[in-house]
């Protein structure tokens, strides 16, 4: 794919309000489902081992080398989230990508991209183990997690495939479900201030233990429904803005394909005293009557999703059964069936097409006909052939509507228990597939429209507004349907535990470690409808078939040395794996990661740690569908420089002719055969990372905490797209080594030649334009952590007169964000910027703060979502010059939530989002359609993403209401 450095949907951890505390790291017992960390009434007892996402080592300290924040789910209620991505786009470690509001582009998915690297190079786990993907570049759908059973959302910052395996570059988020004890039900309902956009689900969960609490089993099942909301229904999205790119002012913009029709003439006739005289295009305002184009435009942008609909049924179950001797069986199966829609304005045709003037003559004014007739007789054809560059919106057909509908499915089995006093095992096998239906509705074949115009079928009638009558629609329509499959299969084993109780210090813990080894396969397919892959399908982009898989065998092991001296403690910690993956390309591989704790005193602990990650190219990158291109491009080996020195040895070498060495004729012409799509020489990703911060906890001042990360992770051999010609001159100009990869398109592994005889790039075997492993990419900040938690002198609802007061800060400064496509382009760096280049916003600072008062069953909470100012890339523009936007300023959101237990088994919670109202300025316009008033900066015309704005990063909705209810028996 060509790549694109769009900021997307980062996760990573919160503060949260109630009993809410941001450490370093909050625990899971055992990697499994939930458990108490202490015995049942050991309340004073020893703490368990516990095991710390980022690590397979159970340990009493719950601070790592690596930073660990997380979400509690307490913050999924507070901020009336249903759909995971809803909480996770507004942390500031969160840049968000694919959403419910990316109705082009989208594919009805919601994606996580920790730290702005790509959600491919996010690893998602929940309950400590991989989840299931959905398409060709195997990312996770956060629609298919049930955020009402979550316990908590782990984010590690970093590298840590050493521990995970591939994909975990940026990170690894693991959200972790609850044991339920008896039963759970609950719905909520959310509506904006305007009546639109509803949104409600009902939920329900029975948790349960049997054989006399040898077993336990929880089953869920939930029903979520979001209605859509148009474009058109908000003031500042109703018109598509634009037109700075062309060195006009900010203004009410479209597409030059109307509903009523466009012609255009480029062939060779003297126009002269025809309408086409002025520019070469007319347009039809009345049904076979034209006149000279005169800049008229589409307004496309009502008819286009805001909101994207959704319809959601997920049911699952997890249990565990001791089988005795403290083995425990354990499993987990899940079923999500979810359909989202996009809607987009309705199909524009165009392109070059024959016209019989017989057969459409009756749709044409007399002296309209005459001028066409003209110009075809002066071709000197025999026959009554014109060919015109036609632009038709069939607004008959209605909208474009493409409809996915994914059915997933996972089962996991496992076994874990104790071998000794000190050893213990885990295994595990799982397995899931994603099937998904994807039917496109308003395409149009460009074959029947070929036809309806040339006198092969039936006439059909574009000439003019509303012209096409049924018949016509149903002649030239077409229904797309697509399908996508992806599989995933992990067995996994470990051991852990101690040796024996040998400890460095005699008040140590002792010395801890796990090993294991992993195997994983991943496949997945792509099946278009034979017109989509075949490009007569007008309307959504043509793709072709996509299938593969491949397997990795993988060993693991980690080791951890607490040491404590007097009141100081320290702790080193390592972790490395071995990979051996199946595809030649990549091989065996390592990752490595490296840690230490500091604490000289109780109040601070200082730590740091490096890694060593790598990711494997998807199935898409590898195996995507070949199709043949010509793009225009310049041989090196026809240049004068080609005669002599590195590029004569790399010309001879790829075949050409020491005759035709810099001859410019060694192509018949600019544009030069290539395939693209997947690349199966497509080497790894490989990155490094190193975090080094401090936890704050002093005990001069109870209840508060500080924490603060600096992180820097770097991705080199990052797989990336170029042109044609950019590779040419990467390889034949400055690298000049067939055996580099970046040469591979030239010099194919099976020893065959891109060129023929004398030299010349033929269709039969161009060179391969798949992904290459050439870019480099660059994150580096501080994430900041603050929470404060005291009790209040008063209270207006207990009888103690007192109330619990929590506030809390997480922020993050983003220093760099760049990106280098490939070696001597230009770097792209996207910290602070917005824009065509960098896509969504990546601010530099970015925070959320919530305080909440907890008087007794009423808890009042209050979030605060910041963005600083971001400024245009400058991609190809100076947008203020022509009225635009080259700075979006400073944005803040603040959220209000009460929260009531009216007994024990009922809780009513009700909240108002962005209570302000705050959203992009209301548009006005002069005479002309020029915007007048956009002196904050928060309209956006060729700049923008959609709906003149970011709508993922920047809230589209306004004030939003939300109410629910929820018993536990």
């Amino acid at each position: 794919m060509s790549y694109k450095f769009n900021k997307a949907a980062l996760l990573t951890g919160t503060i949260m309000a109630g009993a809410m505390i941001v450490s370093p790291a909050y625990a899971q017992v055992d990697d499994q489902v939930n458990e108490p960390a202490t015995e049942p009434g050991a309340a004073d007892a020893e703490i368990a081992p516990i095991i710390v996402t980022g690590s397979r080592i159970a340990r009493r300290n719950v601070e790592t080398a690596a930073p660990v924040a997380v979400v509690q789910d307490e913050e999924f209620e507070l901020s009336g989230t249903v759909n995971v991505e809803n909480v996770v786009n507004t942390l500031p470690q969160v840049v968000p990508g694919t959403t419910s509001f990316s109705n082009n582009p989208g594919d009805g998915a919601a994606t996580l991209n920790l730290r702005g690297l790509g959600a491919a190079r996010t690893l998602v786990l929940v309950n400590g183990r991989r989840w299931m993907s959905y398409n060709t570049a195997q990312i996770v759908d956060l629609n298919t997690i049930p955020s009402f059973l979550l316990d908590s959302v782990d984010v590690v910052t970093g590298g840590a495939s050493a521990v995970y395996g591939s994909d975990a570059m940026a990170g690894v988020v693991n959200f972790r479900l609850k044991n339920v004890e008896g039963i759970e039900l609950g719905g909520q309902y959310s509506i904006t201030e305007r009546g639109d956009g509803a949104r409600y689900e009902v939920h329900g969960a029975i948790g349960t233990s049997f054989d006399d609490g040898r077993g336990n089993a929880t089953v869920y099942a939930e029903y979520y429904n979001r209605s859509s909301i148009f474009q058109g229904d908000r003031e500042f999205s109703n018109f598509a803005l634009g037109g700075e790119t062309s060195s006009a002012p900010l203004q009410q913009f479209g597409s030059s394909t109307l509903p009523q029709g466009v012609i255009r003439y480029f062939g060779d006739s003297d126009t002269t005293g025809t309408d086409f005289d002025a520019n070469g295009a007319v347009v039809f305002d009345e049904p076979g009557n034209f006149r000279t184009r005169a800049g008229d435009l589409y307004n496309y942008a009502p008819a286009n999703y805001l909101q994207l609909p959704q319809e959601r049924y997920l049911i699952g179950g997890y249990a565990d059964y001791d089988i005795g001797g403290g083995h425990t069986a354990y499993t987990e199966v899940a079923f999500v069936n979810n359909r989202v829609a996009q809607e987009l304005a309705a199909t524009p045709v165009t392109g070059d097409f024959d016209v019989s003037l017989g057969a459409v003559q009756d749709f044409l004014d007399p002296a309209d006909f005459a001028q066409l007739q003209q110009l075809e007789e002066q071709e000197g054809d025999a026959d009554d052939i014109i060919n015109l560059f036609l632009q038709r919106r069939t607004v008959e057909t209605g909208s474009r509507n493409s409809l996915d509908e994914r059915n997933a499915f996972r089962v996991l089995a496992g076994l874990r228990g104790p071998i000794n006093d000190y050893l213990s095992y885990d295994a595990y096998y799982t397995y899931s597939r994603t099937r998904n239906a994807n039917v496109q509705a308003g395409n149009i074949s460009r074959s029947a429209f070929q036809r309806g115009l040339d006198g092969t079928d039936p006439a059909i009638n574009i000439f003019g507004p509303n012209t096409l009558t049924p018949e016509m629609v149903d002649q030239i329509s077409i229904l797309a349907q697509n399908g996508d499959v992806s599989t995933q299969e992990v067995a996994n084993a470990a051991i852990s535990g101690t040796f024996g109780d040998f400890a460095i210090g005699e008040n140590s813990e002792p010395v801890a470690f796990a090993l294991g080894g992993e195997y994983r396969k991943v496949g997945s397919q792509f099946i278009p409808d034979t017109a989509l892959a075949s490009g007569d399908v007008i309307g959504f982009n043509a793709g072709n078939p996509t299938a593969g898989s491949y397997d990795v065998k993988e060993a693991f092991a980690e080791l951890n040395v607490p040491i404590e001296f007097g009141s100081a403690r320290l702790e080193l910690t390592g972790a490395a794996r071995y990979s051996d993956y199946s595809l030649d390309a990549v091989g065996g591989v390592w990752t490595y990661a490296g840690g230490v704790e500091f604490s000289p005193i109780p109040d601070v602990t200082l730590r740091g740690q490096y890694q060593r990650a790598v990711r494997a190219p998807n199935v898409g990158e590898l195996f995507g569908g070949q199709a043949i291109g010509f793009p225009g491009a310049t041989d090196p080996c026809g240049t004068a420089a080609a005669t002599s020195g590195g590029l004569r040895d790399m010309c001879l070498a790829s075949g050409v002719p020491v005759g035709s060495l810099g001859d410019p004729a060694i192509q018949l012409n600019t544009q030069i055969p290539a395939t693209f799509g997947g690349n199966p020489n497509l080497q790894e990703e490989t990155s490094t990372s190193w975090t080094a911060g401090v936890v704050f906890q002093p005990t001069f001042f109870p209840g508060f905490t500080l924490t603060a990360d600096y992180f820097d992770i770097e991705i080199e051999d990052a797989i990336s797209t170029i042109s044609l010609q950019q590779t040419f001159n990467l390889c034949f100009n400055q690298i000049q080594d067939p055996n580099d990869p970046i040469c591979a398109p030239f010099f194919p592994s099976d020893g065959s030649s891109v060129r023929n005889s004398a030299g010349v790039i033929t269709t039969s075997n161009p060179p391969a334009l798949g992904g290459q492993n050439i870019a480099t990419l660059n994150v580096s900040g501080v994430d900041l952590q603050a929470t404060y938690s005291t009790v209040l002198p008063f209270s207006l609802l207990t009888d103690t007169g007192e109330q619990d007061f929590n506030i809390s800060f997480l922020g993050t400064w983003t220093e760099e964000s760049s990106f280098l496509a490939f070696p001597g382009a230009d770097l792209l760096d996207c910290a602070g910027v917005f824009g065509l280049n960098c896509g969504e916003p990546t601010p530099t600072f970015k925070w959320t703060t919530r305080a909440s008062f907890i008087d007794g069953p009423l808890t009042t909470s209050i979030r605060w979502r910041h963005l600083s100012g971001v400024d245009d890339d400058e991609a190809s523009v100076d947008f203020s010059e022509f009225n635009g936007a080259e700075r979006i300023p400073a944005y803040d959101l603040f959220d209000l939530t009460f929260s009531y237990m009216a007994s024990e088994a009922m809780t009513l919670t009700f909240g108002v989002n962005n209570i302000l109202d705050k959203l992009p300025m209301t548009p006005r316009f002069d005479a002309n359609g020029v915007v007048t008033n956009n002196n904050d900066g928060t309209l956006l015309g060729d700049n923008q993403e959609q709906g003149n704005t970011y709508p993922s990063t920047y809230d589209v909705l306004g004030r939003d209401f939300f109410v629910s209810v929820n018993f536990k028996f």
